[in-house]
C-alpha cells in the first residue's frame, strides 16, 4: 500500500500544478481576468466573435480561446472538462445530466438568444420561396430532385449541404423530422457555415443550411458578402392549415414571434463550480451590452434589451 501511494502522489502533483498559483489550490482567474478555454458550436461563430471581442475590450486582463468546433465535439469537450464553458444549440439530455450527478457537479445554464437555421440556394436557382411540406419531403428522401419541389424547376438532383455532420443544424433537422435513420443520401457535410455558403455558390444544384448569424449582421463584411453570394428563402408555415399563403424569411421579427418554422434555442453551459471568468464572461453575454450584440448578429436575444429614453416633463 505504501509502495502504491508513493507512485501515486507525484502524479497528483504534476497534474494538479497548472492550476496553482503562488499558494496550492489558489485560483488563476477571476470574473474579469485570467485565462480559459470554451467550445464554441461552429454556427454561432460571428455572434461569439463579436461577444469575446468586446469583452476583452472591456476588461484587458482577461483572454479567452475560443474553439470552434461542431456541437457534439463542444459537448465532449465539456464532458472531458476540456472546455469550461460551451456555447450550443440546446440543454443537457438526460445522459449528461446523469453523468454530472454522479461526480456532484452541477452545471449552469443560460438561455442567451433565439436563432433559426436558414435554407440558402444558389443565386441563380429561380426557386424564391419553398413550403414547409417541401422541406419534409426532402428529408423523408420523396423529394430527390429540383422537379419535387416546384413542377416548372429541372429535374436535376438535389444536394444538401450541412456545416457539420455532428452539427446543430443536422441535429435539429432530425428532431424536427423524427428521423430515426441517417439523412437521405442526398445529404453531405463540409467542414463550416462558411464553407456550405461557397458550395452552394458554386453549385446551382445544391440547397444549404446554415445559422441565421452568418448572414445577417449588416455591419459585418462578411455577413454582406455572403449575402450577396447565395440567396435565402423564405419558409411557408409549418401550420397546415394556414391556406394564407404566407412564407417567412429567419428574420427577428418572425423568430420572435415564432411565425418562422425553424427557430432554436441558443444556451450558454457551464461547468465551472465557482465564480471565476467562465462566470463572468457568461454574465456579460446576458448583460444588457452583450444582449445588444446578439441583437446585432441577427438573433433575437434571451433577454431584450431596453432603451432608455428620457423625456422632459417640464413646460
Amino acid at each position: 500500500m505504501k509502495k502504491q501511494l508513493f507512485h501515486i502522489l507525484p502524479l497528483a502533483l504534476v497534474a494538479f500544478a497548472p492550476s496553482c498559483g503562488n499558494r496550492p489550490g489558489t485560483p488563476t482567474d477571476t470574473p474579469t481576468s485570467g485565462s480559459i478555454h470554451i467550445t464554441v458550436d461552429e454556427s454561432y461563430r460571428p455572434m461569439m466573435e463579436a461577444e469575446i471581442e468586446m469583452f476583452e475590450s472591456l476588461y484587458v486582463n482577461a483572454k479567452i480561446r475560443a474553439d470552434y468546433r461542431s456541437e457534439k465535439e463542444a459537448f465532449d469537450d465539456l464532458l472531458a472538462d476540456s472546455s469550461r464553458l460551451i456555447v450550443v444549440g440546446r440543454e443537457l439530455n438526460d445522459t449528461e445530466k446523469d453523468y454530472f450527478k454522479k461526480i456532484e457537479l452541477t452545471p449552469k445554464t443560460i438561455h442567451i438568444a433565439n436563432d433559426g437555421l436558414a435554407f440558402i440556394v444558389n443565386n441563380e436557382n429561380p426557386l424564391k420561396k419553398m413550403l414547409y411540406g417541401s422541406v419534409k419531403d426532402i428529408f423523408d428522401g420523396k423529394a430527390k430532385t429540383w422537379k419535387d419541389i416546384l413542377p416548372s424547376l429541372k429535374a436535376d438532383s438535389l444536394r444538401v449541404i450541412f456545416d457539420h455532420a455532428g452539427g446543430g443544424n443536422v441535429r435539429m433537422i432530425q428532431e424536427r423530422f423524427k428521423l430515426k435513420e441517417t439523412l437521405p443520401s442526398n445529404c453531405f457535410a463540409v467542414n463550416s457555415n462558411a464553407e456550405v455558403v461557397g458550395y452552394v455558390e458554386k453549385n446551382p444544384n445544391a440547397i444549404g443550411i446554415i445559422s441565421v448569424n452568418w448572414i445577417s449582421d449588416r455591419d459585418d463584411s462578411t455577413s454582406l458578402s455572403f449575402l450577396k453570394k447565395v440567396k435565402v428563402l423564405p419558409i411557408g408555415s409549418e401550420d397546415v392549415t394556414d391556406t394564407s399563403g404566407t412564407f417567412y424569411g429567419p428574420y427577428q421579427a418572425y423568430i420572435s414571434n415564432k411565425s418562422y418554422p425553424f427557430i432554436r434555442e441558443t444556451y450558454i453551459i457551464s461547468r465551472e463550480a465557482r465564480s471565476g471568468l467562465g462566470t463572468g464572461f457568461a454574465s456579460f453575454v446576458g448583460s444588457d451590452k452583450g444582449q445588444r450584440i446578439v441583437l446585432r448578429a441577427g438573433m433575437v436575444p434571451a433577454v431584450a434589451p431596453v432603451r432608455i429614453v428620457n423625456v422632459n416633463m417640464e413646460p
